[in-house]
Formats: C-alpha cells, sequence, structure tokens
C-alpha cells in the first residue's frame, strides 16, 4: 500500500448537515420539500448533480438554463460556506487525527477525493492540510461520483498506480467510483448499504492504519471481499 485516499464529508469530518440545511433552504424557495431521508442520495455527489436531484424531486428537471442552475448552486455554497466558518479542529471525527499521523510516520501518501469544492477551505479549519500531499480538485472533473474519475485522478497526482492505494468513504457512489478505480476500498457505516467495499467498518475509530495495510494485502493478493 502506497497511498491512501480519503472521501471528506463522513470520514474525516461531518459537515453533512450544513450541506442539508443549505440545500433544504434552497429547495425551500423553490417550493421543493426536502428531508433528510432524500439527503441521502446527494451524499457523495457533486454540487450540480444534486442540484439536478432536488429539481427533478420538484418536477424542475428542465426548467432552468445552466446559467441559472449555476447560479443556484452558487448560492447555495455561499450559505454553506457561512455555516461552516464555525468548524475547528474539534470536529475532526474520533481517530482521524492519529490515523492520518500514523499513515505519513509509515511513508504512507496521502491525498483527498471529495466532492466538494470547499474541502481545502475546510482541512485548513480543521488544521490537518499538512497530511495530505494532495488535494483533488472536483472543479477540473468530467463528472463526479460514482464515476472513479476522481480517485483515478488522486493516484495520478501522488504519482502511484491506483492498484497501490486504499479508498475511505462512507457512501455507496464513492465506493462504487473507488472499485472503478481499481482501488481497495474501505467504507464506513451500514453494512447492507455499504456492502460492495472490501471491508465496511461501524465508525471512523474503527479504521487504523494497521486495518488498511491488512485490508489492502489480502484484498490485492487474495481479490477477496472481507
Amino acid at each position: 500500500m502506497k497511498a491512501v485516499l480519503f472521501d471528506l464529508d463522513g470520514v474525516i469530518t461531518d459537515t453533512a448537515i450544513y450541506h442539508y440545511q443549505a440545500w433544504k433552504e434552497m429547495a425551500s424557495k423553490l417550493g421543493i420539500e426536502i428531508d433528510e431521508v432524500f439527503n441521502e442520495q446527494l451524499k457523495g455527489v457533486s454540487r450540480m448533480d444534486s442540484l439536478q436531484l432536488i429539481l427533478e424531486k420538484g418536477g424542475l428537471g428542465n426548467r432552468y438554463s445552466e446559467s441559472e442552475k449555476v447560479k443556484m448552486a452558487d448560492d447555495k455554497n455561499i450559505v454553506y460556506k457561512q455555516m461552516i466558518e464555525k468548524v475547528s479542529p474539534k470536529d475532526l471525527l474520533p481517530g482521524i487525527k492519529e490515523l492520518l499521523k500514523d499513515l505519513k510516520d509509515k511513508g504512507v501518501l496521502l491525498g483527498l477525493a471529495s466532492a466538494s469544492q470547499n474541502g481545502p477551505v475546510i482541512l485548513d479549519r480543521l488544521e490537518v492540510t499538512q497530511y495530505f500531499n494532495t488535494i483533488v480538485n472536483p472543479a477540473e472533473l468530467r463528472a463526479g461520483k460514482p464515476d472513479p474519475e476522481i480517485f483515478v485522478k488522486g493516484a495520478q497526482q501522488l504519482g502511484v498506480n491506483p492498484k497501490d492505494c486504499v479508498g475511505v468513504e462512507d457512501a455507496a457512489a464513492g465506493v462504487q467510483a473507488i472499485n472503478g478505480a481499481g482501488m481497495v476500498s474501505v467504507a464506513i457505516g451500514n453494512q447492507t448499504t455499504l456492502a460492495a467495499a472490501n471491508i465496511v467498518v461501524p465508525a471512523t475509530e474503527d479504521v487504523s492504519a494497521d486495518l488498511l495495510e491488512k485490508v489492502w494485502s489480502v484484498s490485492v493478493n487474495c481479490n477477496e471481499v472481507f
């Protein structure tokens, strides 16, 4: 294992509630009501794809021009950025700081593969930017998750073969992207929802550098799912 690529929300920190609140506010202005159940569809999905899902829910999928959609997404992001101003190191999920440090101490390269264009800002607020060798810019990608492009790009930026990487995700779309990139997938959360991963653990504190190395080694050598 030469590198680990991390999703952000639900893996390093949890700003998903702010995304939800910002989307809910925007959708309400359009007469569309979304709830936490619907919001599950938006996890790990790009900003524009999330907007399209919301518009389609309200029967407005073809109502707006591309420029109008961009304006809506930008407005939502302004609200979201205001909400995340309060993010600090205390918002790191349990065990993540130790995991990042242990991986760096072992010489493993680290990358951020998040659909959030606010990833760099959030890492700065969490005070963990120094652990990451690269951050993929989702604005430069042709397609969002579940397309594997973001993970493939991350491996390219790190200068490693995807087969030597582990991807860590908490969303089904993200797991699909990791698998599509030819990486070993580690998922955090619900076993049923994330069953496509090589291994699923209940929470972030269950992920360790040794576990990632073991999963990678067993999966690559045996091509099996835990």
